[in-house]
């Protein structure tokens, strides 16, 4: 399935490959690689409130502080984060280690694209994930979803963690 125009890069209109997931669907179980290359689940993760960071590229500002901003808010909330783009494990591990992330579960889609395509967020012109946010319950349905309409700028945070806090978080 293919949508354009949900998000645009630099102002033009890009293509996401991928189901569109809706607030109220279970959300879809993927398989992501960790910083360690180990294969993680989704639903290893599930079973408390899971709040997904979608980023284009641990390498460019916005991601940088996009990343940043969750870790530091991972520190005050009861949830599991998780940050997913395309970036190698090794460029994620060597970013990590730079910013002294740690209470963030990293992931790369880089192998098989399973996130990008069951979350619709895989930019078919760019090979990157669009900037977004989701938050799965407790039940594993997914709570929220926040879409960045211009793939440069930063996510409403305050929507997020607002929805995070009325889960219990």
């Amino acid at each position: 399935m293919e949508r354009r125009g949900v998000v645009t890069f630099k102002g033009t209109p890009v293509t996401l490959q991928g189901r569109d997931v809706r607030v109220g669907d279970v959300a879809p179980n993927f398989t992501a690689i960790d910083r360690d290359m180990q294969p993680v689940k989704l639903d290893s993760l599930k079973g408390g409130i899971v709040i997904i960071s979608v980023v284009p590229s641990l390498d460019t500002p916005v991601c940088e502080l996009q990343t940043r901003r969750f870790n530091e808010e991972a520190e005050k909330l009861k949830v599991k984060l998780v940050t997913i783009s395309m970036d190698l494990p090794f460029a994620q591990r060597r970013f990590c280690d730079s910013f002294k992330i740690e209470n963030i579960t990293m992931l790369s889609d880089y192998k098989d694209r399973e996130f990008g395509q069951r979350y619709g967020m895989y930019i078919e012109e760019l090979g990157l994930l669009a900037r977004g946010v989701f938050i799965v319950n407790a039940e594993g349905m997914l709570a929220y979803k926040q879409m960045v309409k211009e793939i440069g700028e930063q996510p409403d945070y305050d929507a997020v963690l607002s929805e995070a806090k009325k889960l219990g978080a």
